[in-house]
């Protein structure tokens, strides 16, 4: 059986009469970019984080810079955040004319070791940036206590944590900001870009509208130097129906998790953690392996296909030179050549889920004989 990585058609098919009215209500309505449906959406996905306000932008990329520049980062500042994570999370700080201060991330969860955070920060240092990676949220007590020492903001970047839970609280009401990726492959995602810094904090929610919309707050006069990383229509409406939808999402992944979680015991693979204050939403199920290509070789010969993130680290990254020697991070550089994400959708059969397994324990088996 081949099963492939994402399937995003199954999850539209499902989906058609609902998207193709909310379409038509934006093609009746005029209103393209921004508008009533991105407002709605605004204050629909807020009631879902547990925040006061969601500010919806162009991107994910765009939520970070607009999350950073509101919080009061700009040139010669610093950010803590870390260098295994998707490189927009760096260069979102970069960007805003700051420094990135990267810290390993810890063996287990793959997000920040807060051990290591308070040896980084400097009298230049303004904000955390901790990255929720593959659905996991960091361990953000640790942090809020950090912060709260130095007087710095927390940016919390949730860009795959749609659902999550840190102790029972939203991922999204756990920082000063926070900041989503509807990218069509996540939790959930539009049909193209779109992205949303949510904050309990009016200010910040003001100031980040009014820098998505050229720094206005009201038409044609620029109080601040802002973009143009307004939300389009279409996706404002995309985004409430599938908002619907998101909690039935979150528990088939979790429940395909822990199929795989039962299927894979025996493999000899490092399985994802579920960490003692988290709840998962699986966005990707990344596993470890040592002999990482090995394996991905051998699952694309058996029609499964896999994905890899992310093979290198920032510091790595050619255009990213100068953030960290190779050796510096080395649990990042570790991981880095061990991750492989498995097909983990909501629309994937438990017939598929078991083929994955299949496919799995067979090359696992081949690798040890």
């Amino acid at each position: 059986m081949k099963v492939p990585f994402l399937d995003l058609q199954a999850q539209h098919r499902a989906l058609r009469p609902e998207l193709d009215a909310a379409l038509a209500r934006v093609l009746d309505s005029g209103q393209f970019v921004l508008g009533d449906e991105v407002a709605a959406f605004e204050r629909e996905l807020a009631s879902y984080c547990g925040a006061a306000h969601a500010v919806a932008v162009s991107s994910g990329t765009s939520a970070l810079q607009l999350a950073l520049i509101a919080a009061g980062v700009g040139p010669g500042d610093e950010v803590v955040t870390v260098p295994f994570t998707f490189v927009a999370t760096v260069a979102a700080v970069l960007h805003v004319g700051a420094h990135p201060v990267l810290v390993d991330v810890d063996d287990r969860s793959l997000t920040i070791d807060v051990d290591r955070i308070e040896q980084a920060i400097t009298p230049r240092t303004r904000a955390i940036v901790p990255v929720h990676l593959y659905g996991q949220p960091a361990d953000m007590d640790p942090i809020r206590a950090i912060a709260a020492r130095h007087g710095i903001a927390i940016v919390e970047d949730a860009a795959q944590a749609h659902g999550a839970r840190y102790r029972d609280r939203p991922a999204g009401g756990l920082g000063d900001l926070a900041c989503f990726s509807f990218y069509p492959s996540k939790n959930l995602g539009a049909c193209g870009e779109g992205g949303a810094v949510v904050t309990g904090d009016p200010r910040l929610a003001e100031a980040v509208r009014s820098l998505r919309d050229w720094g206005q707050r009201q038409k044609y006069r620029h109080d601040l130097r802002g973009f143009n990383a307004r939300m389009d229509g279409f996706q404002g409406a995309v985004l409430r129906v599938k908002l619907r939808h998101l909690p039935a999402w979150t528990e088939r992944r979790r429940q395909l998790a822990r199929r795989y979680d039962a299927g894979l015991a025996a493999s000899g693979l490092t399985l994802p953690v579920e960490m003692p204050y988290a709840r998962h939403v699986y966005h990707l199920y990344t596993v470890r392996a040592r002999a990482r290509d090995a394996l991905q070789a051998a699952l694309a010969s058996d029609g499964v296909a896999t994905g890899l993130h992310y093979p290198i680290p920032v510091h790595l990254q050619p255009a990213y030179a100068g953030l960290g020697a190779r050796g510096q991070f080395p649990i990042a550089e570790r991981a880095a050549g061990e991750v492989l994400s498995l097909p983990l959708y909501p629309e994937m059969s438990d017939a598929q889920a078991d083929a994955v397994v299949g496919a799995v324990m067979r090359a696992a088996t081949a690798a040890r004989s």
